[in-house]
């Protein structure tokens, strides 16, 4: 009796589940030839539209745009660029928490918004907070990381919602400093300049590492005895000179910057020998916005479109048989899901290591990491944990 019971309701789960798959096709055929035929009428065409209502099907993105303040003026200019993956929450007017979404390859962090669909984050009235999560060390140059916008009923718009306005753009500008090691039985004096004039001036000691927080003011870097003298224009980011070492590149040298715009047009392409004049193992060139989801990708991006990577994470080199000067680049952790990972940089000149160093890395901005090797014939890039190392602006002198 037990078996012929358990048929019975196969076969009846099975006669529903039929019946319902089938009423499904129909409505969906009968909808599609409804389409046709408003297709087929010319006269709908270019019609102008008389019911005003939300849509039952559309939603739109209510969204907190975020950029890398590169010159810190508060202001999202063309020096500047979006950021991706940064973290930013929504809150509603009772100070509940809706949702989370990180921002993505071109800076926006995306709530949908409707008033007929369910599962969207903003389908009421009111008034909502959006917080930008700014990284540790980081600030936000326009101190408006938390805005609160007030949306209100809009029944004939397309989601029945309307905001007062969108957030203002979010400028974030990450904490800089100076970082590098002092080789034993050595000292020198380092100097931070600001527009011509010493900021701050301390003695490096023998076998030290140090590290300098950097004022908004400083624009240069000046070390000078042991043999050390070199001078270094900063960047907007995190600079790390590693182990310092005589022999640098002279003041006046003429410095090439060589970027991956000009490998291709295209999205991807391996770095070709020939590029610059140097021969190129195992890196790619790659428009930033090729991967999605690619914080570092994106964020390592310092000038135009482009740029390049270790591919599949496995050690890169670059080189030529003749000496070249080895002034200057920026390194970024490919992704965020391996911030911290450690980049080792390998200089030889010939069969000779001339310096190795390792590099914290995040996929949120660049290191500028800055030995200023006066010559060398081969660099090897390589990540301690095998993830994908963002390269761009590697400054040479040729």
């Amino acid at each position: 009796m037990l078996d012929i019971g358990l048929t019975a309701i196969l076969v009846t789960s099975c006669v529903i589940l039929t019946a319902a798959a089938l009423l499904v096709l129909l409505l969906r055929q009968a909808r599609e030839r409804k389409i046709a035929r408003r297709r087929a009428n010319p006269a709908g065409d270019y019609a102008v539209r008389t019911r005003w209502a939300p849509s039952t099907t559309s939603t739109l993105n209510f969204s907190s745009f975020v950029y890398m303040d590169v010159d810190g003026d508060g202001k999202y200019g063309l020096a500047d660029r979006p950021m991706a993956g940064i973290m930013v929450r929504l809150f509603d007017e009772r100070g509940v928490f809706v949702k989370a979404a990180r921002s993505n390859n071109g800076g926006f962090a995306n709530f949908t918004m409707s008033t007929k669909r369910r599962r969207t984050a903003l389908r009421v009235p009111g008034l909502y907070r959006f917080s930008v999560s700014v990284p540790p060390g980081w600030r936000a140059s326009g101190a408006n990381e938390n805005q609160s916008i007030r949306l209100h009923a809009a029944p004939e718009s397309l989601v029945g919602l309307a905001g007062d306005s969108l957030p203002t753009p979010v400028g974030l500008v990450p904490g800089r400093y100076l970082a590098g090691r002092m080789p034993a039985a050595a000292q020198a004096t380092l100097s931070v300049m600001g527009k011509g004039e010493v900021l701050e001036s301390r003695t490096l000691a023998p076998g030290s590492s140090f590290r300098v927080d950097l004022a908004g003011a400083a624009d240069a870097v000046e070390i000078s005895g042991g043999g050390f003298d070199r001078r270094l224009a900063l960047s907007a980011y995190p600079t790390d000179l590693g182990l310092l070492s005589p022999g640098s590149v002279a003041p006046d040298a003429p410095l090439r910057t060589i970027g991956f715009d000009d490998v291709t047009r295209r999205s991807l392409r391996k770095v070709p020998c020939g590029h610059a004049g140097l021969d190129w193992r195992n890196l790619n060139a790659m428009s930033r916005d090729n991967t999605r989801n690619s914080e570092g990708y994106v964020n390592g991006n310092v000038s135009g479109d482009h740029i390049a990577y270790t591919s599949s994470g496995h050690p890169a080199e670059f080189g030529r048989d003749r000496p070249f000067g080895f002034h200057s680049v920026m390194l970024t952790a490919a992704w965020l899901a391996c911030e911290g990972e450690i980049a080792l940089v390998e200089s030889w000149l010939g069969e000779e290591l001339l310096r190795s160093d390792e590099i914290t890395l995040s996929a949120l901005t660049p290191r500028h990491y800055a030995p200023m090797l006066e010559a060398v014939t081969r660099v090897r890039l390589s990540t301690r944990h095998h993830w994908q190392l963002v390269v761009d602006d590697l400054v040479l002198v040729l």
